[in-house]
């Protein structure tokens, strides 16, 4: 009787065990499935190329970990504040966007990675950051760690070696990086995107999201 009843409680636990490896397969197949839903066709693409862990400084003068600034949803940009037009645009487009996803009650934080440590100095960002809007994060970092930051999230800039004057423009993409904590990159949005469809994209994503915790 004794063996019987251990073979039963084996075959249980086997049997168990397989239903959560079934159930925990079905939810993180239906958490893509959501995920790709929200137009993120890099989702299906294999995200882990884009993005990686760094160390930058950020607008206080501190050393800051990828995994304190993203944290939670995060539109992540590369530019420099004595960009003319590009950069003041592409951001104030994407702090409108936090305001409103914030409406919506979704927390999203603006990120901006400036790649010209020559003139962006924390105090810089501090200031420019806080006048577009009071929850972006500004950051920057060595020649080196922005190159390093760069490859990662494959993207590009060209700084002067050896510039003119000290109105020289930086060379660099635009796009906006979708960061999800968890998770890692999901999409991005160019400049042709809205306010209002970075937002409404983004809600989706952090709704679906959900499903992956």
């Amino acid at each position: 009787m004794a063996v019987s009843m251990e073979r039963y409680a084996l075959a249980a636990a086997a049997a168990l065990a397989v239903g959560l490896v079934t159930f925990t397969g079905w939810k993180m197949w239906s958490a893509k499935e959501a995920l790709n839903a929200c137009g993120g066709s890099q989702v299906a693409g294999g995200t882990a190329a884009i993005g990686g862990p760094f160390t930058l400084t950020n607008a206080e003068g501190k050393q800051v970990t990828d995994k304190e600034v993203l944290a939670k949803p995060a539109l992540v940009y590369f530019g420099y504040t004595n960009c003319p037009d590009v950069c003041p645009t592409d951001m104030a487009r994407n702090a409108q966007a936090v305001d409103i996803l914030e409406e919506k009650g979704d927390d999203v934080t603006p990120v901006f990675i400036s790649v010209d440590p020559r003139r962006d100095t924390p105090a810089v960002l501090k200031e420019w950051t806080g006048y577009m809007h009071p929850k972006m994060i500004g950051l920057t970092g060595t020649p080196e760690e922005l190159k390093a930051v760069a490859l990662e999230y494959k993207t590009y800039f060209q700084v002067p070696d050896k510039p003119a004057d000290a109105n020289y423009e930086v060379e660099h993409m635009t796009q906006t990086y979708l960061m999800m904590p968890g998770i890692g990159f999901v999409d991005f949005f160019s400049r042709d995107d809205s306010a209002d469809k970075v937002a409404d994209r983004t809600a989706c994503f952090v709704e679906a999201a959900k499903g992956t915790n």
